[in-house]
């Protein structure tokens, strides 16, 4: 849930790709968002074209949003 609360302050709703403590957000985490519906995949990073670069939907600032 922290992970898409950092989206709410973004630009775009932009998702973090790493947590606070500097470590790589898991791709799985960044996966289970997208098939919930709650990011989505955003662009495409040339330099790192395995990084997903997401933002959240309106679903995801629903859901992160809450309490």
């Amino acid at each position: 849930m922290n992970y898409l609360r950092r989206g709410l302050t973004q630009p775009g709703g932009k998702l973090p790709l790493f947590d606070q403590d500097g470590q790589a957000v898991s791709a799985r985490t960044v996966r289970a968002c997208i098939e919930k519906g709650w990011a989505e995949p955003w662009f495409d990073n040339p330099i790192k074209p395995d990084w997903l670069v997401c933002r959240l939907t309106e679903a995801g600032r629903s859901v992160a949003s809450a309490d």
